[in-house]
């Protein structure tokens, strides 16, 4: 990289490929959360936190926290980071890089001999990912006293998780009443997982908003019948009319997805009864994951699906039950000021930019609901994630590390006024 960065890219490279490392044999990119390896793997990390000289300990929820002290404490906490567990099979560069990047700022902060006003914190979030106890952002929930308390008696490997927040170092007895009010402003690098940015030939991606998501079940019924011997125009196939609504769903989404917001459906669930070759099929479940930027366009979608399954039932002589909200998260929009630094930061080490929506779910997104917060995104080849295949360039990481690195600074002098009092407000 010819730039002039006030970054190291050799420590970041170092960095992500031994913790990376720290994987399954056998199962590259694999460090799941709550088992051994990643307690070696947050081992790492806290190693090189304290080599950095972080203050480092592991917060009610499972978060493991460098913090350096700045010159004027009260006025709150500049909090950057991401998460070090992965999907198995898929967690080369995904929330790694983010982590790395974070401590590669207090490095060189360091290296400069630049002192802050606030306290800096660099987080490694618990079990970002889907987790064995089939929730995800524990860490981040938990910090923000976001987390359900039902959440803690989930069980799985018989343990639940309460006992495996305590076993990462948590202490799941005082966790309810975790809140941070101190947090000034929170920003998190993280690869795209998208294509975007290297189709473009864009450098950065300035996140503007992380998408809502929203998870509708549907069930069609039809009737089981002889597959050899019930004529094709006395049947009433569930799965022929829930085909048809696959179709109908991708066409629906992909015409949303023309406007000026994020939007995305897929059907990734689908179960068949009685799933036997014989058998006209008598029911498929199936269940939809849409994500939209906007969250009119979600309303939108919804009316349309309500409307569409009456029409597709009586078409096709089955039953589709009203479309059921399983889940139904809204929008995280981005802090307005924090896009202008980060867009300043941008110019200052010359990284072309665009704004952008993400699609994926993130720590950020609970961040956001308590404190200023925003992300910043690096390209990854051809898009792909979660997948062992997933690869980011140094160079790209380097570069959106020194955004994160310019961002800060300007966090610094920016994000909050000290009062008389010396209290501190946002």
């Amino acid at each position: 990289m010819s730039r002039n960065l006030p970054v190291n890219a050799s420590r970041i490279a170092e960095d992500i490929e031994a913790l990376a490392g720290i994987t399954e044999p056998g199962h590259p990119w694999t460090r799941r959360a709550f088992s051994p390896l990643f307690l070696d793997g947050r081992a790492y990390i806290e190693g090189r936190m304290k080599a950095a000289g972080l203050e480092t300990r592991i917060d009610a929820a499972g978060n493991l926290i460098g913090r350096r002290t700045g010159r004027k404490p009260w006025l709150g906490t500049i909090m950057i980071g991401s998460h070090s567990d992965t999907v198995p099979d898929g967690g080369r560069f995904d929330g790694i890089a983010g982590v790395i990047s974070a401590l590669e700022v207090a490095r060189a902060l360091v290296d400069q001999n630049i002192e802050l006003d606030h306290d800096l914190e660099i987080v490694d979030f618990l079990a970002e990912e889907v987790s064995i106890f089939g929730v995800s952002c524990i860490g981040s929930r938990g910090m923000t006293g976001q987390l359900p308390e039902a959440w803690l008696s989930r069980v799985s490997d018989g343990r639940d998780l309460a006992e495996g927040i305590a076993q990462v170092g948590g202490r799941p007895d005082v966790l309810m009443q975790q809140n941070r009010p101190d947090i000034a402003g929170f920003l998190e690098l993280h690869i795209e997982q998208g294509p975007v940015l290297e189709a473009e030939k864009e450098d950065v991606g300035i996140v503007t908003a992380i998408s809502g998501i929203t998870r509708v079940e549907i069930t069609v019924e039809g009737r089981a019948d002889h597959a050899g011997t019930t004529p094709m125009d006395r049947r009433a196939d569930a799965l022929v009319a829930a085909a048809q609504l696959v179709l109908d769903i991708r066409n629906a989404a992909a015409e949303l997805a023309k406007s000026p917001g994020h939007f995305a459906a897929t059907v990734g669930e689908f179960r068949i009864e009685p799933n036997a070759a014989n058998v006209v099929p008598s029911k498929v479940v199936l269940l939809i994951d849409g994500r939209a930027e906007i969250r009119a366009d979600m309303e939108a979608f919804c009316r349309w699906l309500d409307g569409h399954v009456e029409k597709l039932a009586g078409a096709y002589g089955v039953t589709i039950k009203t479309p059921n909200r399983v889940s139904d998260n809204q929008p995280t929009p981005a802090d307005p000021g924090l896009l202008s630094m980060l867009e300043a930061a941008c110019e200052r080490v010359g990284a072309k930019h665009r704004r952008m929506a993400s699609g994926a779910g993130h720590d950020t997104a609970w961040i956001a609901k308590v404190a200023p917060a925003a992300m910043i995104f690096v390209p990854c080849r051809e898009g792909r994630s979660h997948s062992a295949d997933e690869w980011a360039d140094n160079d790209d990481i380097t570069l959106g590390t020194a955004v994160l690195f310019e961002a800060v600074r300007e966090m610094d002098t920016s994000l909050n006024q000290e009062r008389t009092d010396g209290t501190h407000t946002r």
